[in-house]
């Protein structure tokens, strides 16, 4: 496993804490090239009234917003957990050049868990897939969360 790998998905889990802090369901991801952040963001549906507002997506419009560039070649997301559909579709129209995530999501995921949506021979951009990084820590922190949210 890759220091650096290990170093973006820190800082992932970090905001995916502050969504939590925030009452939302602790997932965060960062936008890197370079060896640099270029967007970051967590999951804010419920305090935005805005069902789009996942970590990746708010991490897109922050890279995009700083690159000035919707398109994003050569970027590498890190994601807590896996992208659902929705995700994966906006990364793909970004050409996000490689997805990170940290622990599966058996029911929404649609990189391994489900769909394989990036393999699907319509898209004419394929990001590389990496999983697995931190994934105890991602896996953790939206498992206690909803834990918590059961028992009250």
């Amino acid at each position: 496993m890759s220091a650096d790998h290990e170093q973006w998905m820190s800082k992932a889990l970090d905001l995916a804490k502050s969504a939590e802090k925030a009452g939302e369901v602790p997932v965060g991801a960062v936008i890197v090239r370079d060896g640099q952040i270029i967007g970051e963001g967590y999951n804010q549906p419920i305090g935005s009234s805005d069902p789009t507002s996942h970590a990746e997506i708010m991490a897109l419009r922050d890279a995009a917003g700083n690159e000035k560039n919707y398109r994003l070649p050569d970027a590498t997301l890190y994601v807590t957990i896996e992208p659902c559909t929705m995700c994966v579709g906006a990364l793909i129209h970004a050409r996000i050049g490689t997805i990170v995530f940290g622990a599966r999501e058996p029911r929404a995921g649609a990189l391994v868990s489900n769909l394989q949506l990036h393999e699907q021979q319509f898209y004419n951009h394929r990001p590389s897939i990496s999983e697995g990084i931190l994934a105890e820590e991602c896996g953790q922190l939206i498992s206690d969360f909803f834990t918590a949210r059961r028992s009250k």
